[in-house]
């Protein structure tokens, strides 16, 4: 029996594989932990900062110390914000890069690290709340994301955008200027400019002429009357 030739298939191009092909498995270095660690804490002072004020405040309407519900919330903040900057950030690492990363893959990334920013911040509520938290947070984080995709990638946002300024408006009394008319615009100023320096030169020098004129003539009448 003739054995039996097998043609190679070919396969389109996936964007999911692309992905695949350029997915980092090396760890972090030293620098790129520390920037990591740096925006993580930075997004999580922040949201630490909005908790113990929704804190402080819960526990007033509450009739409770307001300081200790702002501790708890501040510290419950600082955990979500921190450790979802924290994951994603490691998750686009890992997956080559978040310049790299296709819509889905950003979705998937956000959706994972919700769900683990969820988890930590349950963690101060109970073990009870561990998995409605990585619920929650995990689709919270994944529909922004996939939102913030569908927006960006709108090719009408921009001509939105730019329709709805009211400097657009026939009625506006001012006109958006190209960089062409405005370079025009500076340019008629400067002639004007020069114009009347040189105006403003030409009189000066007619002043000075007379006032030489008129001294010379002084001169002449005080030397005829010493005669």
């Amino acid at each position: 029996m003739a054995p039996s030739s097998q043609q190679p298939t070919t396969r389109g191009s996936d964007p999911s594989s692309k992905t695949a092909d350029i997915r980092n498995d090396e760890i972090p270095s030293t620098n790129e932990l520390m920037q990591i660690a740096n925006k993580s804490l930075q997004t999580g002072a922040l949201f630490g900062g909005i908790g113990m004020v929704v804190g402080a405040g819960s526990g007033i309407v509450r009739s409770a110390p307001p300081t200790l519900f702002a501790l708890v919330a501040g510290l419950q903040w600082f955990a979500l914000g921190s450790t979802y900057i924290a994951s994603r950030s490691l998750l686009w690492h890992a997956w080559g890069g978040e310049e790299n990363l296709s819509p889905s893959d950003t979705v998937k990334a956000s959706g994972i690290a919700g769900g683990v920013s969820g988890m930590v911040g349950a963690m101060f509520r109970g073990p009870r709340n561990i998995i409605p938290g990585i619920l929650f947070f995990g689709t919270v984080g994944a529909g922004t994301s996939y939102l913030s995709q569908q927006f960006k990638s709108d090719p009408n946002n921009n001509d939105v955008k730019s329709k709805s300024s009211w400097l657009d408006s026939r009625w506006s009394p001012l006109k958006r200027l190209s960089d062409q008319d405005y370079g025009k615009m500076l340019e008629e100023k400067i002639l004007r400019i020069d114009a009347e320096i040189s105006i403003i030169d030409e009189n000066i020098a007619a002043l000075r002429a007379s006032t030489d004129v008129s001294a010379q003539s002084n001169d002449g009448n005080t030397t005829d009357n010493g005669r």
